[in-house]
């Protein structure tokens, strides 16, 4: 070890190299702190979405299978750029070329497929209120599964750009070498291909949600409901029931609908806010020189990003009453998981189509209030909207 060190200063005298760059303790402590506690939170939170909607026969609708989509992307980033952040603020990088390459690959895998997710959930949002007729041949969960399936088959080979863009760095210093994960070309080839990435996975994902959420917006809360969509939302012709509780149901569809819509757009709005100093850091450094690297806007940045991938699951507990509830089934927070605990009347039905749609069989949670006990069948976009 003396020998090697007494190498790098005779080299270091040569070339005159400076002494190795160490972060702050408090750096070190305030990355490793933060770091923890959101990768921790967010990979709990995500991987219970996702065991609620596939042990939970009634949670699989269309928009769920986009949120299960969603929520495994936002494991891969946490696992593939928050949890190597924790060493390398300590260590640099110890997890050598083929780590640079794969870590690399899977952070813009799981970033890119959480923002394809996004917009997914997002137009079906729309088709399912501002189309509800053509939705029930549409939103069906074989089609979310096979749009799912070709999401994540783009975004993988779309990716793979990095396993050839990605490169492990050495750098020599007096008291020793420091490796780093870096991009093998130069500074100017990198930024058409970050702008390319920018654009269709940042800019158009946001200029969809804004076009799509201000239509669906205006069918929901600023017009009167459509009589189709009324009449959909109330279960369709065929009622099992008494006529005079018709009005019910169809208001509470119809609130569970701008609910589920209001949480879809606080994921896009966290999306937009969250990307946001990450983002416009990249595209200022990409116009001045030199860039800008303030290390603690740079740590900011980066919690921003985890906690983007982190704070969906507590949305959905907030603001979505059946995830809550399957959320405290799953952690067995009531007495043997007993549905009466919860105090939720829960009641099923099954939808067939008879005109050539998907003829797989849905079911859904109503949540109805007073004394209705009536039994309401439900298309599949309406079980979506009640998800």
């Amino acid at each position: 070890m003396e020998n090697n060190t007494t190498v790098f200063q005779d080299v270091a005298r040569l070339v005159n190299l400076t002494a190795m760059p160490l972060n702050s303790v408090e750096e070190q402590v305030i990355t490793i702190l933060l770091t923890t506690l959101i990768c921790g939170v967010g990979i709990a939170g995500n991987v219970m979405v996702v065991l609620v909607v596939l042990r939970t026969k009634h949670m699989v609708t269309p928009t769920n299978c986009y949120l299960v989509s969603l929520a495994v992307a936002d494991l891969i980033v946490l696992l593939a750029a928050g949890l190597p952040n924790i060493s390398d603020v300590v260590a640099f990088w110890i997890y050598g070329y083929t780590g640079c390459l794969c870590i690399t690959y899977l952070q813009y895998l799981g970033i890119n497929v959480s923002s394809c997710s996004i917009t997914a959930f997002t137009i079906e949002r729309y088709i399912a209120i501002c189309h509800s007729i053509k939705a029930q041949f549409i939103c069906t969960v074989s089609r979310a599964k096979r749009i799912i399936a070709g999401i994540w088959i783009f975004t993988s080979l779309y990716c793979t750009m990095w396993f050839f863009l990605a490169d492990t760095k050495e750098t020599v210093y007096t008291n020793g070498v420091v490796v780093t994960c870096a991009y093998r070309v130069s500074r100017s080839f990198y930024m058409p291909i970050y702008f390319l990435d920018f654009t269709l996975f940042y800019v158009v994902p946001l200029i969809v949600a804004t076009v799509l959420y201000g239509l669906i917006a205006r069918i929901l809360f600023m017009s009167p409901l459509p009589s189709h969509l009324s009449d959909r939302a109330g279960g369709g012709s065929v009622h099992q029931g008494h006529s005079h509780s018709t009005n019910k149901p169809n208001k509470g569809a119809i609130t569970a609908r701008k609910q589920i819509t209001k949480m879809l757009a606080v994921v896009v709005i966290l999306f937009a806010l969250l990307w946001m100093p990450y983002r416009t850091l990249v595209v200022v450094n990409s116009f001045i020189d030199p860039p800008y690297h303030d290390t603690w806007f740079l740590l900011f940045c980066r919690m921003c990003i985890y906690t983007n991938s982190a704070i969906n699951p507590i949305v959905y507990n907030l603001m979505s009453q059946k995830f809550r509830v399957a959320f405290k089934k799953l952690c067995r927070c009531s007495c043997h998981g007993r549905e009466a605990e919860y105090n939720v009347p829960i009641y099923y039905s099954v939808m067939k189509s008879s005109s050539g749609g998907s003829n797989e069989p849905v079911t859904e949670q109503e949540e109805l209030s007073g004394q209705t006990s009536s039994r309401f069948n439900v298309t599949e976009d309406d079980a979506s909207a009640l998800s």
